[in-house]
Formats: structure tokens, sequence, C-alpha cells
């Protein structure tokens, strides 16, 4: 069935698509991208039935005067950050500041406005939502089949890929590309581990996940503002959701180094006592005590990591609560909560 088919067949008459993107010095490709999204709606026959609604991130600041023009473009809106978030912490910010205007039964699709997320394969990133509308946990991940890359960057990122699966067990195919309903934006997106990354968070909160095949897509206009540097903290951030299955693997594995390097040292022990005649070289008692004390200090960094992990978690959930509190009574549209029995 076709994208018009499907939604027919709902009762989503009126609802709302809303693409969030972040933007940076960058209006020419946004006015681009805006075209081709009202386009591939229009040819799917979908714009007397879904509400477009075109959000961009200034993640300049204010500073780019362009975004006023943009914004007096019919369907879009632009929300200014205080300061410089950087691409992924700005689509939070921008999914967060719209949490009470968004419904639960809306579609929401978070992209690049570059061009590198193609807006052809918008159709196929909702067409999932569409079929399972009442999974409201379901996101759909635009996975990279093709890139083209700089050949430094894909070096780069070849060894940074298997680093990632190494240390969270989590392979990397998706960015800021995904689909899901009103009610993540409202609920899942306040979680702590968004503050970190947007991107990565996706996959280390246990989502129902689908992935559907997308080839990564050109720039529109101009270059790309990502250096190597910024390339890097990007990756040291995606793997901060993880902090918890990082700590993990590294206890289970330093403590494996440690128990295998103190088993080793009582055998040496034992033959020196049992066998003085037989001679062990200097440096391999050097080598094993080394290996010992560094694997001590080692397991003791990662629980050190855990457990600050653990404390900032609970000082996040606590923050939570207050939002989500808060949240709630700000917005009509959710039950009031029930008061707290009195107790004799």
């Amino acid at each position: 069935m076709t994208m018009r088919e499907l939604l027919q067949h709902t009762s989503l008459g009126g609802a709302r698509l809303w693409v969030i993107c972040p933007v940076y010095f960058d209006v020419e490709s946004l006015r681009r991208l805006r075209g081709d999204i009202l386009d591939i709606i229009e040819r799917e026959g979908l714009l007397d039935l879904l509400e477009v609604r075109l959000v961009a991130v200034d993640d300049t600041g204010g500073v780019d005067p362009q975004m006023q023009e943009f914004e007096r473009l019919d369907g879009t809106r632009v929300i200014t950050v205080p300061f410089n978030l950087g691409h992924q912490r700005a689509l939070v910010y921008g999914l967060r500041t719209l949490a009470s205007e968004i419904h639960d039964d809306d579609f929401i699709v978070t992209m690049d406005s570059d061009g590198e997320d193609q807006p052809q394969d918008l159709p196929r990133l909702l067409k999932p939502l569409i079929q399972e509308l009442g999974s409201r946990r379901k996101v759909v991940l635009a996975a990279r089949t093709k890139r083209r890359e700089s050949p430094p960057f894909k070096v780069l990122y070849f060894f940074f890929k298997n680093l990632f699966v190494l240390l969270t067990g989590t392979l990397i195919r998706s960015g800021n590309y995904a689909a899901f309903r009103g009610w993540m934006a409202r609920n899942v997106i306040f979680h702590p581990h968004f503050d970190l990354c947007y991107s990565s968070s996706l996959l280390s909160l246990n989502l129902q996940l689908e992935r559907v095949p997308c080839e990564r897509g050109t720039r529109y206009a101009g270059m790309s503002k990502m250096t190597y540097l910024k390339l890097v903290m990007h990756g040291i951030r995606m793997l901060m959701p993880f902090a918890d299955r990082i700590a993990i693997r590294g206890m289970i594995g330093f403590s494996g180094v440690l128990i295998v390097g103190i088993l080793l040292g009582l055998a040496v022990v034992m033959t020196r006592l049992l066998r003085p005649d037989l001679a062990i070289p200097g440096w391999a008692t050097y080598t094993l005590l080394l290996s010992i004390i560094l694997s001590g200090m080692a397991l003791g960094s990662v629980v050190l990591l855990f457990s600050l992990f653990v404390q900032s978690q609970s000082l996040s959930m606590s923050r939570l609560d207050v939002d989500l509190r808060r949240n709630h009574a700000a917005d009509p549209r959710r039950a009031p909560a029930k008061p707290d029995r009195e107790i004799a």
C-alpha cells in the first residue's frame, strides 16, 4: 500500500509531521531542504493528510541574520539556542522546546539540514510508523549503506566503528536521521542520556528500533563545518550514553587480566621456592609485576568511572522527575496527578 492509502485507513486525519533539523550558518542548504521535503510530500499525495511543520534549530545562537528571513516562509519555525551547542544537543534542545506543543500521535523526523540526509527517504522512514500505529515507542533509523567521505575520514571512521563495538557491543550505522511518534518527543527525549548525545542515546535506551537502509547523500551547498577536532569530540560524546556498558566490560576485562597476572606471579614465586635451580629471566618477573600493577590501576579507574556514572544518573533522574512534574502542571492535555494519600 502507498503512504496515502495507509494514512487514509487510519484515524489520524490532520496529523502533523514535524521535521526538525539543526542549522549552523547553512541557510542556503536549509531552503533547498524545505523545497525537497514539500515536493516529496506532495508527490506522495500527503499534503491534504499531513500538516508539515519544518523546525530549524539555529545553532549559531541567533548570530546568523539569514535565519530571520527563513522564518518568514510558510510552515517554518526557528528555535534559537542560547549559545552554540553542536548539532546533536541542538536537536535535543529543539525537541524539548516543542514537547508541550507536540501531540502523542504526531510524527517526528530529525535530520541534518545539509542534504546528506536525503528527503526522498522520508516516506520509507515514516511507513513503518504508520503500519504500527499502536507502538508509540518505535524508532525508525536510517542505516547508512554508503558514505561519500574523504579517505582520511573513512579510515578514522573504520577504527572508531570497531572501537565502538569493542567498548559497547553495539554497531553504529545511523546518525541524526530518525523518525518516531510524538509520544517519544514528549517523554523519552527527557532521558538524561540525551544531554550527552542524541544519536547514540537512541541506541542505548533499548527502544523498539527498526533500521531502513538509506544511502548518504551529498551536501546541497558550502563546506562542512565539522573539523577533525570536532569529529573526535563527537565520537567521545557518542560513547558517553554507554558509560555503564563500557564500565562493566572494562571491569570484566581488567579483572581477568589482573587474575591471570596474580596467578602467574604465584607460579613464579612457587617456582623459585620449589625449583631454585631453574633460572627465570629477571625481565619476565618485572614485566609480570608491571602488568599486575597496571591492571590494578586500570580496574580501579573503571570502578571509579562506574561509580561516577551511577551518581550522575541519580542526580539527572532527580532533575528529570522535577521536569516531568512541571510538565504535568503546565500541560492541560495531561491527566492531573492523583494527590498523595494522607497517612493515618
